[in-house]
């Protein structure tokens, strides 16, 4: 008689924010393990999620749930009841994020059922200001981390920030990115439609256009090998990407004839890293970026700050410059595009360090042991912990 799977019967609700990247891929693949556990699984969150990741095209049910990006009273509250309402029937919460979380958290209060797990998974940080929205924000971030009974935190620094606020109980849990489809088209092919003449070299950088991603630094370090001439020809900087600093960044790209270009938002991210000689992510802070992830996996040279999770992420196998410091980004730069040796030891190690990785299956079993031991079921490994 084959076992019974661990999570049968279980009714298991993800609760995620507004996301056009990472949050709502990494909610997306772990939905398949934990149905293959035989868990039902509802995602709870904005109409437009669905709409870009298809969760229900890997068999959950979605039901909206208007969790606004900003902080929204009359929203929220709205977010609040939706919730509660969509999430009557769950044995366990997982909210991806503090705006989720703190939704979440205040749904589980009003509910019939507040011993119901809640579990938040950290992907982000609240990034640095100050004011009176920002002091706010601070007390909106330790209430709801404290309201969790579990913190899942895809980087060190989260954790630790985590435990500091209080957290009673906080492991660290990288989100991995899900493979990438393969590339459709040959290098050659993505080459000429960016209008690259033969030889000169393309850096690829993706992501949301955003002061977090700090592009406006690595705009300055154009400007640097641009203006010193250690590039011969100039590399093309291809940026794959939406959001609210485009109009700025255009602006700047503009005015300075950087040789820079703004793509939008791609989805053949396989086909630009492909035609790549560099990934570059000069973020300010990344718990565990998916760009990163994808470059190493494809073995494509990537350059990165020493933000958050990345060092720990990538080890030796990127070229790592400090957070902010565009002469370092610059010359980093330079030093892939002129160093053969350096950029090929760096495609090297890339393949070697994804591959101690987990895989999405990995991934979901972890989550679903997670929610099994909360559930009163401890799952026990070969060693003996949970």
């Amino acid at each position: 008689m084959a076992d019974r799977p661990p999570l049968q019967g279980r009714r298991i609700v993800e609760v995620l924010a507004t996301s056009a990247g990472g949050v709502g891929s990494h909610v997306r693949a772990i939905v398949p393990p934990l149905r293959a556990a035989g868990a039902t699984v509802r995602v709870c969150g904005v109409p437009a999620t669905e709409e870009l990741f298809g969760f229900t095209g890997t068999g959950a049910d979605f039901r909206p749930v208007g969790i606004s990006l900003g902080l929204d009273p009359v929203a929220d509250g709205r977010a609040v009841l939706q919730l509660r309402r969509a999430a009557a029937d769950a044995d366990l919460l997982h909210a991806h994020g503090l705006r989720a979380g703190l939704v979440a958290a205040a749904a589980r209060r009003l509910s019939d059922r507040r011993d119901r797990p809640l579990v938040l998974t950290l992907h982000n940080a609240l990034q640095e200001g100050s004011g009176p929205r920002h002091r706010l924000l601070q007390v909106m971030e330790g209430t709801t981390i404290r309201a969790a009974d579990l913190v899942l935190a895809v980087s060190g620094d989260l954790a630790d920030n985590a435990r500091r606020l209080g957290a009673p109980d906080v492991r660290v849990v990288p989100a991995l990115a899900p493979p990438l489809p393969p590339a459709a088209r040959s290098r050659d092919d993505v080459r000429a439609e960016l209008g690259l003449d033969t030889g000169r070299p393309l850096v690829v950088a993706v992501g949301r256009l955003h002061p977090q991603k700090g592009y406006d630094v690595l705009l300055d370090a154009v400007a640097r090998w641009e203006a010193d001439g250690r590039l011969d020809p100039a590399p093309l900087v291809a940026i794959a990407g939406d959001g609210p600093l485009e109009a700025e960044l255009a602006a700047r790209i503009r005015e300075e004839r950087l040789p820079v270009l703004l793509l939008g938002r791609r989805s053949d991210v396989a086909d630009l890293l492909g035609a790549a000689d560099l990934c570059v992510l000069p973020s300010r802070w990344e718990g565990s970026p998916f760009t990163g992830q994808e470059a190493l996996r494809a073995g494509i040279p990537l350059v990165a700050t020493r933000a958050g999770g990345m060092p720990d992420l990538f080890g030796d196998a990127a070229h790592l410059v400090p957070v902010g410091d565009a002469a370092a980004l610059a010359d980093a730069v330079v030093r892939v595009l002129t160093d053969p040796a350096h950029a090929a030891a760096l495609a090297e190690a890339g393949p070697r360090r994804a591959a101690g990785w987990p895989d999405e299956e990995a991934a979901g079993r972890q989550i679903a042991a997670v929610y099994r031991e909360l559930l009163g079921e401890a799952v026990v490994g070969a060693d003996g912990r949970p």
